[in-house]
């Protein structure tokens, strides 16, 4: 006879539970959550003037007693169904600054825009794909007496990618300071693409906010060197923002310019450390400015929102820079399924943010990602609409909202997250079919559209 699996044991009790059926339901409408969030609790809707009870729900009579909601994680490695609809949420999200709607007036998409890329500078040479990874004629080493050249031509497959030649000349410690610094390197840029307008239109910097806005939405990408590179579709309005033409001095080429000046000129610099110094730290030499123009030979409008949208539910452990859980001791950054140079990032986050004169910075606290501590996407007050926002407008088109004039009493407790063995395969069927139907009915309108079209 044979011995029936822990998962085998699980889906019996699932099935022969009177309330299966009802759990199903939760499930389902989670669209297969990975790890549902567990609540207990009850909500009551009553008329302000009568206190009439108009509806009333309790989790008393639900399986466990208990209410599945999504985890609404953003990464596709912890919950892929969550991240899926985050990625869609954020494609509207960029979208509607780019195009109009959910707020956004359509005469946006003439405003001047483009989409920006700032990278990190070089902290050292690294193994790259495409033709020679690195040719040196004269074949010399380091002094380490590592090569400075390799020239092998590198499959992006390849693990040697992105790890440096020599990793005792890696500036590791100015890639994490880098990292920690990156926000006001940002904000910095922004700062002084408003200066480099407001001269060019011969005003005085103090005017430009009544002449002009720069609004943005910005994500964070992990290359495979660890370093992180910020991609950015930058907006010029008027002073009231997308309701509002930007002024005639505002062109795209005017824009494209500052953008460029800014990022070559920007710097921040780091608290001083006995140990380390004080660092300059700046964007890297590698900048890209296009202008989108959906006729005009830039980007269209959908692939920008759409390359957004993929890159906000990656992770760091997807591209193998760093984990997506905090640590709490170096004994984990030991164990960590990373490679040497990531590991090595992590434990100088580590070790540097033990110095008192870096304590502002958390580097402990962001040691899984590198010393990185920003938002994975960021974007201005004026630029679009908000995640929230967009959740509002699902949850009333799903008939999820309060009534108007109505006073709602909620009590809410956290008991719980996860699925048993079975329910995280049945869970997994169920957003594995959401999947399925999803590229057939995308699929389907390719075809009777015969043309690319941009949902996500």
């Amino acid at each position: 006879m044979r011995h029936l699996s822990e998962i085998d044991r699980d889906a019996i009790r699932l099935a022969q539970d009177p309330k299966f059926p009802r759990w199903l339901q939760q499930v389902t409408a989670t669209g297969g959550c990975a790890h549902p969030v567990h609540l207990s609790g009850s909500i009551t809707t009553l008329d302000p003037d009568t206190g009439e009870i108009l509806h009333h729900y309790d989790t008393h009579d639900e399986p466990g007693e208990r209410l599945l909601i999504r985890c609404r994680n953003r990464r596709a490695t912890v919950c892929a169904p969550c991240s899926r609809l985050h990625a869609g949420d954020t494609f509207h999200l960029v979208r509607a600054g780019l195009l109009g709607s959910k707020g956004v007036p359509t005469d946006v998409r003439h405003h001047p825009r483009l989409f920006v890329t700032l990278t990190a500078p070089s902290f050292g040479p690294v193994h790259r794909t495409g033709d020679i990874c690195r040719p040196r004629r004269n074949g010399g080493t380091c002094e380490h007496g590592r090569p400075l050249g390799c020239g092998l031509v590198h499959d992006p497959a390849d693990t040697a990618v992105g790890q440096p030649l020599c990793p005792d000349c890696y500036d590791y410690v100015s890639q994490v300071l880098w990292h920690a610094h990156a926000g006001k390197l940002w904000d910095r840029f922004a700062l002084g693409v408003r200066r480099q307008l407001a001269s060019a239109a011969g005003l005085a910097q103090s005017d430009f906010t009544a002449h002009a806005r720069l609004s943005f939405a910005r994500v964070a990408e992990y290359q495979r060197r660890g370093a992180v590179h910020i991609h950015a579709v930058v907006r010029l309005d008027g002073p009231a923002g997308p309701d509002d033409e930007a002024p005639s001095w505002a062109t795209v080429d005017r824009l494209t310019e500052a953008v460029r000046t800014a990022a070559r000129r920007v710097t921040a610099m780091t608290p001083y450390s006995p140990a380390v110094g004080e660092l300059a730290l700046s964007w890297g030499a590698q900048i890209d400015v296009r202008p989108i123009r959906t006729n005009d030979g830039g980007p269209d409008d959908d692939a920008v929102a759409a390359y957004v949208a993929k890159y906000v539910t990656k992770g760091a452990s997807e591209t193998g820079a760093g984990l997506d859980h905090r640590i709490s001791s170096t004994d984990e950054i030991d164990a960590a399924a990373v490679g040497p140079h990531v590991r090595t990032l992590m434990r100088t986050s580590w070790r540097l943010g033990g110095l008192p004169e870096y304590a502002p910075l958390r580097l402990r606290d962001w040691a899984h990602t590198l010393g990185y501590r920003g938002h994975i996407l960021t974007k201005s007050r004026a630029y679009s609409t908000t995640y929230a926002a967009l959740r509002a407008q699902r949850a009333e088109h799903a008939g999820h909202t309060d009534r108007p004039g109505t006073v709602t009493d909620a009590y809410w407790r956290y008991v719980g997250s996860g699925h048993s063995p079975a329910g995280t395969l049945i869970a997994f069927g169920i957003a594995t079919d959401a999947t399925t139907n999803r590229e057939t009915i995308r699929d389907e309108a390719l075809r009777t559209t015969g043309g690319a079209i941009g949902a996500q």
